[in-house]
C-alpha cells in the first residue's frame, strides 16, 4: 500500500522527480496593530473648515453689504437725519483785500521831507525864538560863571532828538496820546493789514509800532513821533480790512512825508515860549482883576495897596515880553500868526495823506470812510439844530475864523481831490 502512486488529482501528492518550489518558510511581517503602524508622510495640512459654533451659540447671522443710509428705514422713535446741505460761504467786502505773504521790493529812501514839513518848521520859528529866550533868562538863573547857563541852553536845543528816541516815544503814546499796545488778538488783525500798506508803499513794516486807542465812537488813526501808528478800537472793530488799510496808508503818508516829527519838533521847541506866554497872561489877568474887585466895592484904600504890589509885577511882565520881542526883532509877535498858518499847512498835510494812499491803491476804500465820516458830521449837525430848534434858539453856524484854524480839510474837499483816483485807468 505504501507503493501506490496516489492519484493525480489528490491534493496532497506531489511526484517524486518533480521538486517543489521553496518559498519562504514564514510570512512576512505584516503590522498587526496601531503601534507597529509607520507613520504616513508628512504633507501641509490643508485648511481646516471654518469654526461653527457649538450648539448652544447662536451662529451670527452673513454679512450682506449694507445699503445706502439714504435707503436705510429709520428707527421708529427717531427722527430722520437730513443731511446737512453745502452752504456757500459768506460774500466778501467789496472793499477787502489780500494780505497773504508775498516777496517785498523795499525802497532806498524809506521817507523824506516835503514842502508841507519844511513849512511846519518855519512856522513854528517864532515860538522856538521865543522859547529859546524863555530859556536864557531862566539859565541866567543858575550859579557860576555862565558855563551852567550855556550848558543849560544847549541841553535844551538837543533834547528834541528824543523824538526819535523809542523809550521816549512809548512815553509819548502812553502819556500823552493814551495809547496803549494791541492785544493779541487785535495784532491778528492789524498786522497783516498793516504789512500789506507797508509792503505796496515799500517800507519795512517794523519801523513803525501800531497803538491802539480806547474809543468806540470814532473812526480814526493817528501819526506822531518818528514810529508811532495808533488807530482807534472802532476803525479796528468796525472797519472792513480794505478800510482799514486807507486809514493806515494815510498815516504812513504823515511819516513818508515828515509831517508826524516835524508837528511835534515843532511843539517840543515851542513849549517853553507857550508856558512863558500862559504864565505872563495869567499873573496880568489875577493882577487886574484883583484891581476890579477891590475898585468896584469901594476900598479905595485896598485897591491902591493891591494896585502898588501887582504893578510891579506886570511891569517886570511887560519888561521880559518887550526885551524878549525886541531882542528877535519882533519875530515872537508873529507868533499871532502861527495858529493860522500851522491851520494851513495841516489842511495840505492832510491831502497829500491822501494822495499817497491813493497812490497804493486805496482810493476807493478812503472816499467810503470819507463818506461815513460825512454821514456822521451831518447826523451830529442834524442833531445840534434839533437840539437848538427845542429849545428856542438858532442853530449855530461855524464861524469864518474855525474854518481859517480848522487843521484838517472837510471831507467835500478830500472827496473832489480822489476823484482823478476813482476814475476808471485807460489800458496801458
Amino acid at each position: 500500500m505504501d507503493n501506490q502512486p496516489n492519484p493525480p488529482d489528490s491534493p496532497g501528492t506531489v511526484p517524486a522527480e518533480a521538486a517543489p518550489p521553496q518559498y519562504p518558510q514564514q510570512p512576512p511581517a505584516y503590522p498587526t496593530g496601531p503601534a507597529q503602524q509607520a507613520p504616513p508622510p508628512s504633507y501641509p495640512a490643508p485648511a481646516g473648515p471654518p469654526a461653527y459654533p457649538g450648539p448652544g451659540a447662536q451662529a451670527p447671522p452673513p454679512a450682506y453689504p449694507q445699503p445706502p443710509a439714504q435707503h436705510a428705514a429709520p428707527p421708529p422713535t427717531a427722527q430722520p437725519r437730513i443731511p446737512p446741505q453745502p452752504t456757500a460761504p459768506p460774500p466778501l467786502d467789496p472793499h477787502h483785500i489780500s494780505t497773504e505773504q508775498r516777496r517785498v521790493y523795499l525802497k532806498a529812501r524809506q521817507r523824506h521831507t516835503d514842502a508841507t514839513s519844511l513849512g511846519t518848521l518855519v512856522s513854528y520859528l517864532p515860538h522856538f525864538l521865543a522859547s529859546l529866550a524863555v530859556v536864557g533868562l531862566l539859565s541866567l538863573l543858575l550859579p557860576g560863571n555862565g558855563l551852567l547857563s550855556l550848558l543849560a541852553v544847549l541841553a535844551w536845543l538837543l533834547s528834541g532828538l528824543l523824538v526819535f528816541h523809542g523809550p521816549t516815544e512809548s512815553v509819548i503814546a502812553r502819556r500823552l496820546l493814551r495809547l496803549r499796545p494791541p492785544t493779541p488778538e487785535e495784532s491778528a488783525r492789524l498786522e497783516p493789514v498793516w504789512r500789506e500798506v507797508a509792503a505796496r508803499a515799500g517800507i519795512d513794516a517794523h519801523t513803525y509800532t501800531l497803538w491802539i486807542e480806547e474809543n468806540d465812537d470814532d473812526l480814526n488813526a493817528v501819526a506822531a513821533a518818528g514810529h508811532i501808528v495808533g488807530v482807534t478800537t472802532c476803525a479796528l472793530n468796525r472797519l472792513p480790512n480794505g478800510e482799514l488799510a486807507a486809514i493806515l496808508a494815510h498815516e504812513l503818508g504823515h511819516h513818508v512825508g515828515g509831517h508826524a516829527w516835524a508837528s511835534l519838533l515843532g511843539y517840543w521847541y515851542a513849549l517853553p515860549g507857550r508856558l512863558a506866554y500862559r504864565v505872563m497872561h495869567l499873573i496880568t489877568r489875577t493882577a487886574l482883576r484883583v484891581i476890579m474887585f477891590f475898585a468896584f466895592y469901594g476900598a479905595g484904600t485896598v485897591a491902591l495897596f493891591f494896585a502898588l504890589f501887582l504893578l510891579p509885577v506886570v511891569i517886570i511882565v511887560g519888561a521880559i515880553a518887550y526885551a524878549t520881542v525886541s531882542s528877535l526883532y519882533g519875530l515872537p509877535l508873529l507868533a499871532l500868526l502861527a495858529p493860522y498858518a500851522l491851520a494851513y499847512i495841516g489842511r495840505r498835510s492832510e491831502l497829500r495823506a491822501d494822495d499817497h494812499a491813493a497812490a497804493l491803491g486805496f482810493a476807493p476804500m478812503l472816499a467810503s470812510v470819507l463818506h461815513k465820516f460825512q454821514q456822521a458830521d451831518d447826523a451830529a449837525r442834524h442833531q445840534a439844530a434839533l437840539a437848538a430848534r427845542q429849545a428856542g434858539r438858532k442853530p449855530l453856524k461855524q464861524r469864518r475864523i474855525a474854518k481859517l484854524l480848522a487843521t484838517h480839510p472837510d471831507h467835500h474837499t478830500r472827496l473832489s481831490r480822489l476823484k482823478p483816483w476813482l476814475q476808471p485807468q485807460p489800458p496801458r
